[in-house]
């Protein structure tokens, strides 16, 4: 079976980054009284395996150490430095050459003081970086503040410092609805494609034959129940186990962090986006007839020959049989599902999820009919209509592979495909799907239509209705229903009012990177740029906050945020008129002049934007996925939680002025 696990491992190399960068480290403090006004302050960091965080040092040229920098109010006297409690673990290290000091596991550090008031409030920055399997972590830093008072009181500035003190540095990042949301919208579209693919001529047929198969080789009802369970749990098995396999595998062996940095070069880079691209048009042309994706005939042979045998082994089999006789079907469709599945896919286990989402649903109507077969005599025929379907998903795996090739483009700014030519290429496929429907056009093994039936006329109505829609995209549209498969409007060489030149010759400022990166013109701010520099150097001259925008051009949920809620008036007019807008391309594959490149704690220089874009959102907060919304002042520091992809417009209208409000209250100091 090694192409067919080859295949599988093509599917699942289209695993995308939008994953959150996980930070393995876990820090806890206690303040103890140990005299009259001497007191101790306890730092704890809970190390997850298999990674290991360096002792303080200090080294000339060596690892990333854990270092404490504390602020102390008056009234405050420290004694002594911080202490390591347990020794650390002391080995050489190959990559710096020394013999540095590493805590696994646990880390315990301890730092005295004195103070006559027990309120005192001590802030502490822990910075840290974490390592292991091989790999670093970005370095990672934590803010706290602590008092004397009470037994063990430790707070970090989030709810009742953020109103009174200055705003929080470290706050709770709120991204687990956008995960959730991506989840159970791929969840609910595997479900859509596994009805599909029954549907399908290479599927259908298998349900009576499935059945006939059971009625065989079952001796009584109760063992006919039992093996139609295991005959459901053998299809999700053969289906979910070799996806299961080859993404837990990149995870185990490579960790988090490898993973990572896996799923964003697969996202960006145009390699696995041309490779994919491809696929899908050899699915699309295999779909309309032009030939047939088969598996070697030994296999399937072997397999059914297998199935005769009777018990558990022979349902296995069967369902084997059933798997790889289906696959010139299913195939398209099952490298559909991993790729829509996994294109911004917030965690490492999603494409499992899902495609046990796909697998148990194409698999319960086996069951079903196996469970009961009398329900067969309720099923309609097979007939033509079937290769109509087949015909129908090949013409959506031909619309949907584009946006593989539109990532690529975005991404290198090859200008290939921009907003005009996407949307003129999806409004012919749908016409001739709607012409296809209506019988006016033909595939080779489609059979004769005398007339259509009415579920073809109401499918039709609703491709020609869909390519109108898609028309006045032409001239400029948002098309806010489908903006997040759609290039992005800056890409749009003529929208109507504003001439037939390019809108990047006309309407934009001319800050860093200008050239290259645009805001779309619908959204053309007072005040907007490319770097996080310029923006800080602005803010400090006219004295407004930082909205800073982290997106990608292959991001649809960027895309469909700008769309659906930027384009609120009441937000729009926040950003015109109260931010400086920074936008952050994390995806951008451009190399930077010389003087824009960085070079990490490891030694490696970063050459490219979104990469450079990327180590800034790591570094400082720990994420790395798009969207992130977050407004900042011009010491850098967060002025209310990090928003991500959210469609309710009170929500973000919220998340804003909270910003806005707290922006202000620091000035008024």
């Amino acid at each position: 079976m090694k192409r067919f696990f080859l295949l599988l491992m093509l599917m699942v190399s289209t695993l995308t980054a939008t994953a959150q960068m996980p930070e393995p480290i876990e820090w806890s403090a206690s303040v103890q009284n140990v005299d009259s006004n001497r007191y101790v302050i306890t730092f704890k960091a809970t190390i997850e395996e298999p990674y290991h965080i360096y002792d303080m040092g200090p080294y000339e040229d060596g690892p990333v150490v854990t270092k404490f920098t504390f602020t102390k109010p008056e009234g405050v006297e420290f004694i002594g430095e911080v202490k390591e409690v347990n020794p650390p673990k002391r080995e050489f290290d190959d990559s710096f050459g020394i013999e540095v000091g590493q805590y696994e596991r646990e880390a315990t550090f301890t730092q005295e003081f004195k103070t006559s008031d027990p309120k005192a409030k001590i802030k502490v920055k822990i910075e840290w970086q974490a390592c292991g399997n091989g790999s670093c972590l970005p370095p990672a830093e934590f803010d706290m503040s602590l008092t004397a008072e009470g037994n063990s009181q430790v707070e970090t500035e989030s709810e009742s410092e953020q109103a009174a003190e200055e705003p929080q540095t470290t706050p709770e990042i709120k991204s687990a609805s956008t995960k959730t949301s991506s989840l159970w919208g791929n969840i609910l579209a595997a479900i859509v494609w596994a009805f599909a693919a029954l549907a399908t001529p290479c599927v259908f047929p298998m349900i009576p034959m499935t059945v006939s198969f059971f009625l065989k080789n079952n001796k009584s009802k109760a063992q006919g129940k039992v093996n139609a369970l295991f005959f459901w749990l053998f299809i999700v098995v053969l289906y979910t186990l070799p996806i299961a396999v080859i993404v837990a595998s990149t995870q185990i062996f490579g960790g988090d962090a490898a993973t990572s940095a896996i799923f964003n070069w697969l996202a960006t880079h145009w390699l696995p986006n041309l490779i994919f691209f491809l696929v899908f048009m050899i699915f699309a042309a295999s779909f309309f007839g032009a030939f047939e994706l088969v598996l070697p005939s030994s296999w399937v042979n072997k397999s059914d020959a297998n199935s005769d045998k009777a018990g558990l082994k022979g349902v296995f089999f069967m369902a084997l049989t059933l798997v790889l006789v289906s696959f010139s079907c299913t195939g398209p469709i099952v490298g559909s599902v991993i790729t829509e599945a996994c294109t911004g896919a917030g965690v490492w286990w999603e494409p499992i999820i899902v495609m046990f989402a796909f697998s148990s649903m194409f698999a319960i109507p086996f069951a079903i009919f196996a469970f009961s077969p009398s329900l067969l005599k309720e099923m309609p025929k097979s007939g033509g209509w079937l290769n109509v379907v087949k015909v129908v998903l090949g013409f959506i795996e031909l619309a949907l592979g584009l946006k593989f090739l539109s990532a690529a483009d975005q991404a290198y700014h090859w200008g290939i495909l921009d907003r005009e030519i996407y949307l003129a290429i999806w409004i012919v496929i749908f016409i001739l799907l709607g012409m296809y429907l209506l019988g006016k056009l033909k595939f080779a093994h489609d059979s004769d239509v005398k007339h259509i039936t009415v579920t073809r006329l109401l499918l039709a109505i609703a491709s020609f209705t869909f390519a109108l829609y898609m028309l006045p995209g032409m001239w400029g549209a948002p098309l806010k229903a489908i903006s997040g498969y759609l290039p992005p409007m800056q890409t749009q060489d003529f929208v109507l009012g504003t001439g037939s030149v390019s809108i990047s010759e006309n309407t934009q400022k001319s800050s860093k990177y200008s050239d290259f990166l645009k805001f779309p013109p619908e959204f053309q701010f007072k005040e907007y740029y490319f770097t996080i520099d310029e923006a800080i150097a602005r803010s400090k001259e006219i004295g407004k906050p930082i909205f800073v925008d982290f997106t990608g051009h292959s991001c649809p949920n960027c895309r469909e945020m700008e769309q659906k809620i930027w384009s609120d008036p009441r937000v729009k007019q926040l950003l015109t008129d109260e931010f400086i807008v920074v936008a952050l391309y994390g995806d951008d594959k451009t190399k930077v002049a010389e003087s824009d490149w960085i070079t990490t704690d490891k030694g490696k220089v970063v050459k490219e934007l979104g990469k450079i874009n990327q180590l800034y959102m790591l570094n400082r907060f720990g994420q790395n996925g798009m969207p992130l919304y977050f407004i900042i002042n011009e010491d850098n520091t967060l002025m209310t939680d990090i928003h991500s992809h959210d469609l309710n417009v009170d929500n973000y209208l919220k998340f804003m002025t909270e910003g806005l409000n707290n922006y202000k209250k620091q000035l008024n100091k």
